[in-house]
């Protein structure tokens, strides 16, 4: 799909990666869609650029726990730029759910957010983008879909769900809409990250160096415009899934 003149819907878009998505899908020629849950002023601010780029870009505050909602929101968005063309579905939580737990919030929140608002939101996209006979879903899950995480349950396996949810949605949804997943690896420090863990995690990949937000978004672009991919996932990581092997094997 040409992303030129289409409408793209990135959530938590405002910052960090989403931000990146956002701004390559505009460069392209994309409408786009900000979605923020707090962060209202780098929401606006990402908006303005990708006005400055030429294109109409247009702020949505919500909160991405609330899957029930999400048929709403797509209306709502409809009507404002039309029909929703590209959808990805960024938004995350990462936040430590351990096991054995007595309280089950976090664990909710986690799925609420990686799993169910991303298939209510493929869900109310879809009809449209069959109608029209085009679409791309574009699902960002991380290594956790395939390895255990310590500490991280509720991610891993909201992770493995959106990775499986990305298969199912490319096969229930052909020919028209094409559905794939992206993986990043170490492309954006987390806030709590001190240099010796910068480094230590650097170390961990092939290339023995963190990779950049432009990196995840030029991968995402790919996999709009190609038009011969469905179901697969690609992960920009450095080679970090093997770099555990570059000193041993076995």
């Amino acid at each position: 799909m040409n992303p030129k003149g289409k409408v793209a819907f990135v959530t938590a878009s405002a910052r960090r990666i989403g931000r990146a998505i956002t701004l390559a899908l505009a460069q392209a020629g994309a409408n786009v869609v900000i979605n923020y849950r707090t962060s209202a002023k780098e929401a606006r601010a990402t908006a303005a650029e990708a006005r400055a780029l030429g294109v109409q870009a247009l702020t949505v505050q919500f909160d991405m726990t609330d899957y029930r909602s999400a048929p709403a929101l797509i209306d709502q968005l409809t009507r404002k730029l039309g029909p929703i063309d590209i959808l990805v579905n960024n938004a995350s939580l990462f936040k430590q759910a351990p096991v054995p737990s007595g309280n089950f919030t976090l664990w909710h929140n986690t799925i609420d957010v990686i799993v169910h608002t991303p298939f209510y939101l493929a869900n109310a996209v879809a009809p449209s983008m069959l109608d029209r006979g085009a679409g791309v879903i574009i699902n960002i899950v991380d290594l956790s879909a395939w390895e255990a995480w310590p500490g991280y349950a509720a991610h891993s396996v909201a992770k493995a769900a959106l990775l499986a949810l990305t298969r199912q949605l490319a096969l229930e949804l052909a020919p028209a809409v094409r559905v794939n997943a992206v993986a990043p690896g170490p492309v954006l420090p987390p806030i709590r990250f001190t240099e010796e863990m910068i480094a230590r995690t650097a170390a961990k990949t092939l290339l023995n160096r963190w990779g950049t937000p432009e990196n995840v978004a030029e991968t995402v672009l790919f996999l709009v415009r190609n038009n011969y991919i469905t179901g697969e996932y690609i992960t920009v990581d450095g080679g970090e899934r093997y770099g555990h092997r570059k000193d041993e094997a076995g």
